[in-house]
Protein backbone atom coordinates (compact mmCIF):
# COMPACT_ATOMS: atom_id res chain seq x y z
CA UNK A 1 0.00 0.00 0.00
CA UNK A 2 1.39 3.34 -1.05
CA UNK A 3 0.75 6.03 1.54
CA UNK A 4 0.99 9.73 0.85
CA UNK A 5 -1.76 11.07 3.12
CA UNK A 6 -3.23 9.52 6.28
CA UNK A 7 -6.07 10.75 8.48
CA UNK A 8 -5.65 9.96 12.19
CA UNK A 9 -8.81 9.94 14.31
CA UNK A 10 -8.28 9.55 18.05
CA UNK A 11 -10.73 9.08 20.89
CA UNK A 12 -11.98 12.33 22.41
CA UNK A 13 -11.29 13.06 26.08
CA UNK A 14 -8.57 10.42 26.23
CA UNK A 15 -5.04 11.53 27.02
CA UNK A 16 -3.75 8.05 26.13
CA UNK A 17 -5.35 8.19 22.68
CA UNK A 18 -4.09 11.75 22.12
CA UNK A 19 -0.53 10.76 22.99
CA UNK A 20 -0.85 7.73 20.69
CA UNK A 21 -2.00 10.02 17.86
CA UNK A 22 1.06 12.25 18.33
CA UNK A 23 3.30 9.16 18.25
CA UNK A 24 1.53 7.90 15.12
CA UNK A 25 1.85 11.31 13.46
CA UNK A 26 5.61 11.39 14.16
CA UNK A 27 6.04 7.82 12.87
CA UNK A 28 4.37 8.74 9.59
CA UNK A 29 6.28 12.02 9.32
CA UNK A 30 9.59 10.16 9.67
CA UNK A 31 8.51 8.23 6.55
CA UNK A 32 7.64 11.44 4.69
CA UNK A 33 3.94 10.59 4.89
CA UNK A 34 1.59 13.51 5.47
CA UNK A 35 -1.05 13.12 8.16
CA UNK A 36 -3.81 15.01 9.93
CA UNK A 37 -5.01 14.40 13.50
CA UNK A 38 -8.71 14.86 14.38
CA UNK A 39 -10.57 14.06 17.61
CA UNK A 40 -13.52 11.67 17.41
CA UNK A 41 -15.87 14.39 18.64
CA UNK A 42 -17.25 15.30 15.21
CA UNK A 43 -19.91 17.73 16.45
CA UNK A 44 -17.79 20.74 15.56
CA UNK A 45 -17.80 19.83 11.82
CA UNK A 46 -14.02 19.48 11.84
CA UNK A 47 -14.21 16.28 9.77
CA UNK A 48 -16.48 17.85 7.14
CA UNK A 49 -14.23 20.89 6.90
CA UNK A 50 -11.17 18.68 6.48
CA UNK A 51 -12.65 16.74 3.55
CA UNK A 52 -14.14 19.87 1.98
CA UNK A 53 -10.71 21.46 1.55
CA UNK A 54 -8.94 18.33 0.29
CA UNK A 55 -7.79 17.96 -3.29
CA UNK A 56 -7.52 14.18 -2.88
CA UNK A 57 -8.84 11.75 -0.28
CA UNK A 58 -6.50 10.13 2.28
CA UNK A 59 -5.13 6.70 1.40
CA UNK A 60 -5.91 5.44 4.88
CA UNK A 61 -7.74 6.36 8.09
CA UNK A 62 -6.09 5.27 11.33
CA UNK A 63 -8.48 5.15 14.30
CA UNK A 64 -7.07 5.15 17.85
CA UNK A 65 -9.55 4.11 20.52
CA UNK A 66 -11.96 1.32 21.35
CA UNK A 67 -14.85 -0.15 19.38
CA UNK A 68 -17.01 2.89 20.15
CA UNK A 69 -14.51 5.22 18.47
CA UNK A 70 -14.30 2.87 15.48
CA UNK A 71 -18.09 2.81 15.12
CA UNK A 72 -18.36 6.57 15.33
CA UNK A 73 -15.57 7.03 12.79
CA UNK A 74 -16.93 4.40 10.39
CA UNK A 75 -20.37 6.03 10.41
CA UNK A 76 -18.88 9.49 9.86
CA UNK A 77 -16.87 8.14 6.90
CA UNK A 78 -19.75 6.23 5.30
CA UNK A 79 -19.64 8.39 2.15
CA UNK A 80 -15.91 7.95 1.66
CA UNK A 81 -14.43 4.73 0.29
CA UNK A 82 -11.33 4.77 2.51
CA UNK A 83 -9.84 1.73 4.32
CA UNK A 84 -9.82 1.97 8.12
CA UNK A 85 -7.00 0.67 10.31
CA UNK A 86 -7.88 0.77 14.01
CA UNK A 87 -5.82 0.15 17.13
CA UNK A 88 -7.23 -0.63 20.56
CA UNK A 89 -6.07 2.37 22.57
CA UNK A 90 -7.88 2.60 25.89
CA UNK A 91 -10.86 0.53 24.73
CA UNK A 92 -12.51 -2.44 26.39
CA UNK A 93 -13.59 -5.33 24.14
CA UNK A 94 -11.76 -4.42 20.93
CA UNK A 95 -13.57 -6.71 18.47
CA UNK A 96 -12.97 -4.16 15.69
CA UNK A 97 -9.39 -3.17 16.45
CA UNK A 98 -5.84 -4.44 15.97
CA UNK A 99 -3.49 -4.86 18.92
CA UNK A 100 -1.76 -1.64 19.95
CA UNK A 101 1.69 -3.31 19.86
CA UNK A 102 1.65 -2.99 16.06
CA UNK A 103 1.43 0.77 16.50
CA UNK A 104 4.00 1.36 19.21
CA UNK A 105 6.71 -0.89 17.74
CA UNK A 106 6.04 0.89 14.40
CA UNK A 107 5.69 -2.45 12.61
CA UNK A 108 2.38 -1.35 11.11
CA UNK A 109 4.21 0.75 8.51
CA UNK A 110 6.19 -2.23 7.20
CA UNK A 111 3.08 -4.41 7.25
CA UNK A 112 1.24 -1.85 5.12
CA UNK A 113 4.18 -1.39 2.75
CA UNK A 114 4.58 -5.15 2.27
CA UNK A 115 0.77 -5.56 2.06
CA UNK A 116 0.78 -8.25 4.72
CA UNK A 117 -2.87 -7.69 5.46
CA UNK A 118 -6.34 -8.32 4.13
CA UNK A 119 -9.19 -5.87 3.67
CA UNK A 120 -12.12 -7.11 5.69
CA UNK A 121 -15.38 -5.98 4.10
CA UNK A 122 -17.94 -5.38 6.85
CA UNK A 123 -21.51 -4.90 5.68
CA UNK A 124 -23.42 -1.97 7.12
CA UNK A 125 -27.08 -1.47 7.92
CA UNK A 126 -29.20 1.30 6.41
CA UNK A 127 -32.45 2.60 7.91
CA UNK A 128 -34.98 4.85 6.19
CA UNK A 129 -37.69 6.32 8.42
CA UNK A 130 -40.97 7.06 6.65
CA UNK A 131 -44.19 8.78 7.65
CA UNK A 132 -47.24 7.02 6.27
CA UNK A 133 -50.35 8.87 7.39
CA UNK A 134 -53.73 7.84 6.05
CA UNK A 135 -54.65 9.06 2.56
CA UNK A 136 -51.17 10.49 2.03
CA UNK A 137 -48.13 9.26 0.16
CA UNK A 138 -45.29 8.05 2.31
CA UNK A 139 -42.68 10.68 3.15
CA UNK A 140 -39.02 10.04 3.90
CA UNK A 141 -38.20 11.64 7.23
CA UNK A 142 -34.62 10.56 7.94
CA UNK A 143 -31.94 8.10 6.84
CA UNK A 144 -29.25 6.50 8.98
CA UNK A 145 -26.34 4.09 8.54
CA UNK A 146 -24.89 1.78 11.18
CA UNK A 147 -22.04 -0.70 11.31
CA UNK A 148 -23.25 -2.66 14.35
CA UNK A 149 -26.97 -2.31 14.87
CA UNK A 150 -30.23 -0.43 15.00
CA UNK A 151 -32.46 -0.96 17.98
CA UNK A 152 -35.83 0.21 19.23
CA UNK A 153 -36.76 0.97 22.83
CA UNK A 154 -39.60 2.81 24.59
CA UNK A 155 -39.51 6.58 24.83
CA UNK A 156 -40.93 6.65 28.35
CA UNK A 157 -38.58 6.92 31.28
CA UNK A 158 -40.84 4.74 33.44
CA UNK A 159 -39.46 1.72 35.27
CA UNK A 160 -39.29 -1.19 32.82
CA UNK A 161 -41.47 0.39 30.10
CA UNK A 162 -42.60 -2.16 27.53
CA UNK A 163 -43.49 -1.69 23.89
CA UNK A 164 -45.05 -3.71 21.11
CA UNK A 165 -43.28 -3.82 17.75
CA UNK A 166 -44.41 -5.42 14.51
CA UNK A 167 -41.81 -6.79 12.13
CA UNK A 168 -42.11 -7.61 8.43
CA UNK A 169 -39.46 -9.45 6.41
CA UNK A 170 -39.55 -9.12 2.61
CA UNK A 171 -43.13 -7.75 2.76
CA UNK A 172 -44.37 -10.61 4.93
CA UNK A 173 -45.58 -9.95 8.47
CA UNK A 174 -43.57 -12.27 10.71
CA UNK A 175 -44.19 -11.38 14.35
CA UNK A 176 -45.14 -8.84 16.99
CA UNK A 177 -42.63 -8.50 19.81
CA UNK A 178 -43.75 -7.28 23.21
CA UNK A 179 -41.02 -6.45 25.67
CA UNK A 180 -38.23 -3.94 26.26
CA UNK A 181 -37.39 -3.53 22.59
CA UNK A 182 -35.89 -5.06 19.47
CA UNK A 183 -32.37 -5.18 17.97
CA UNK A 184 -31.50 -5.52 14.28
CA UNK A 185 -27.78 -6.19 14.03
CA UNK A 186 -25.24 -6.97 11.34
CA UNK A 187 -22.90 -9.93 11.72
CA UNK A 188 -20.30 -7.47 12.99
CA UNK A 189 -22.77 -6.19 15.57
CA UNK A 190 -23.66 -9.66 16.80
CA UNK A 191 -20.93 -9.35 19.46
CA UNK A 192 -22.28 -5.99 20.69
CA UNK A 193 -25.69 -5.17 22.22
CA UNK A 194 -27.31 -8.20 20.59
CA UNK A 195 -24.88 -10.55 22.34
CA UNK A 196 -25.54 -8.79 25.67
CA UNK A 197 -29.26 -9.39 25.08
CA UNK A 198 -28.69 -13.12 24.60
CA UNK A 199 -28.37 -13.16 20.82
CA UNK A 200 -26.15 -15.52 18.81
CA UNK A 201 -22.55 -14.74 17.84
CA UNK A 202 -22.28 -14.65 14.04
CA UNK A 203 -18.92 -14.70 12.27
CA UNK A 204 -18.44 -11.33 10.51
CA UNK A 205 -17.81 -13.03 7.15
CA UNK A 206 -21.39 -14.37 7.14
CA UNK A 207 -23.77 -12.09 5.29
CA UNK A 208 -26.63 -11.99 7.74
CA UNK A 209 -28.87 -9.88 9.97
CA UNK A 210 -29.73 -10.86 13.52
CA UNK A 211 -33.21 -9.93 14.76
CA UNK A 212 -33.15 -10.15 18.54
CA UNK A 213 -35.91 -9.17 21.00
CA UNK A 214 -34.83 -7.44 24.21
CA UNK A 215 -36.33 -9.16 27.26
CA UNK A 216 -39.47 -10.39 25.45
CA UNK A 217 -42.58 -11.15 27.50
CA UNK A 218 -43.17 -14.35 25.52
CA UNK A 219 -40.78 -17.31 25.51
CA UNK A 220 -41.86 -17.88 21.90
CA UNK A 221 -40.05 -14.68 20.88
CA UNK A 222 -36.62 -15.95 19.88
CA UNK A 223 -33.66 -14.42 17.98
CA UNK A 224 -33.66 -15.15 14.26
CA UNK A 225 -30.84 -14.97 11.69
CA UNK A 226 -31.86 -13.92 8.18
CA UNK A 227 -29.99 -13.13 4.93
CA UNK A 228 -28.74 -9.56 4.75
CA UNK A 229 -30.39 -9.26 1.34
CA UNK A 230 -33.71 -9.07 3.22
CA UNK A 231 -35.81 -5.95 3.64
CA UNK A 232 -36.96 -5.52 7.23
CA UNK A 233 -39.89 -3.26 8.16
CA UNK A 234 -40.41 -2.12 11.75
CA UNK A 235 -43.72 -0.60 12.87
CA UNK A 236 -45.18 0.46 16.19
CA UNK A 237 -48.27 -1.62 16.96
CA UNK A 238 -50.94 1.08 16.84
CA UNK A 239 -53.19 -0.41 19.51
CA UNK A 240 -50.32 0.00 21.93
CA UNK A 241 -50.42 3.81 21.54
CA UNK A 242 -46.76 4.18 22.49
CA UNK A 243 -43.89 5.77 20.62
CA UNK A 244 -40.49 4.13 20.38
CA UNK A 245 -37.01 5.56 20.10
CA UNK A 246 -34.66 4.53 17.28
CA UNK A 247 -31.00 4.09 18.20
CA UNK A 248 -27.96 3.30 16.05
CA UNK A 249 -24.65 1.95 17.32
CA UNK A 250 -25.44 3.19 20.82
CA UNK A 251 -26.52 6.71 19.82
CA UNK A 252 -30.05 8.13 19.88
CA UNK A 253 -31.54 8.94 16.48
CA UNK A 254 -35.22 9.91 16.62
CA UNK A 255 -38.67 9.06 17.91
CA UNK A 256 -40.76 6.70 15.78
CA UNK A 257 -44.39 7.80 16.04
CA UNK A 258 -47.61 5.88 15.52
CA UNK A 259 -47.80 6.56 11.77
CA UNK A 260 -44.07 6.13 11.11
CA UNK A 261 -42.22 3.01 10.09
CA UNK A 262 -38.60 2.00 9.48
CA UNK A 263 -37.22 0.15 6.48
CA UNK A 264 -33.88 -1.55 7.14
CA UNK A 265 -31.61 -3.15 4.55
CA UNK A 266 -27.95 -3.55 3.67
CA UNK A 267 -25.82 -0.58 2.62
CA UNK A 268 -24.39 -0.95 -0.89
CA UNK A 269 -20.88 0.10 0.18
CA UNK A 270 -19.32 -2.01 2.96
CA UNK A 271 -16.88 -0.68 5.50
CA UNK A 272 -13.30 -1.54 4.54
CA UNK A 273 -11.32 -2.60 7.62
CA UNK A 274 -7.66 -3.58 7.47
CA UNK A 275 -6.71 -6.76 9.34
CA UNK A 276 -3.05 -7.73 9.66
CA UNK A 277 -2.01 -11.28 8.76
CA UNK A 278 -0.06 -11.43 12.02
CA UNK A 279 -2.99 -10.29 14.13
CA UNK A 280 -4.81 -12.73 16.39
CA UNK A 281 -7.68 -14.66 14.84
CA UNK A 282 -11.37 -13.95 15.35
CA UNK A 283 -11.70 -17.04 17.54
CA UNK A 284 -8.76 -16.10 19.75
CA UNK A 285 -10.38 -12.69 20.14
CA UNK A 286 -13.56 -14.39 21.36
CA UNK A 287 -11.56 -16.58 23.74
CA UNK A 288 -9.71 -13.57 25.19
CA UNK A 289 -12.59 -11.10 25.34
CA UNK A 290 -15.26 -13.49 26.56
CA UNK A 291 -12.95 -15.51 28.84
CA UNK A 292 -13.67 -18.80 27.12
CA UNK A 293 -11.59 -21.85 27.98
CA UNK A 294 -9.87 -22.15 24.62
CA UNK A 295 -6.98 -24.60 24.52
CA UNK A 296 -6.51 -25.71 28.13
CA UNK A 297 -3.13 -27.24 27.36
CA UNK A 298 -1.81 -23.81 26.35
CA UNK A 299 -3.15 -22.23 29.52
CA UNK A 300 -1.59 -24.94 31.66
CA UNK A 301 1.79 -24.39 29.98
CA UNK A 302 1.54 -20.66 30.64
CA UNK A 303 0.80 -21.27 34.33
CA UNK A 304 3.80 -23.61 34.81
Amino acid sequence: MNLSLVLIIYRSNSLTAKEASIFCNKTLKDRNIKSKRIESDFDNNQLESYFYNLAALPDLVIVLGGDGTVLKSANALVNYDIPILSFNIGGNLGFLTQEKDFLFDQSFIKILEKEEFIIDFRNRLHCDVYSNEKNRERKLLKSYDALNDFYFKSVEEDISPTNQIQIEIDNEKVNEYKGDGLIISSSTGSTAYSMAAGGPIVHPSINAFVINPICPMSLASRPIIIPDTSKVIIRVVQKNKREIKLWKDGSKCMTIKENDYCEINKVTKPCKMIKFNKSISYYITLIKKLDWKGDLSLKNNQNN
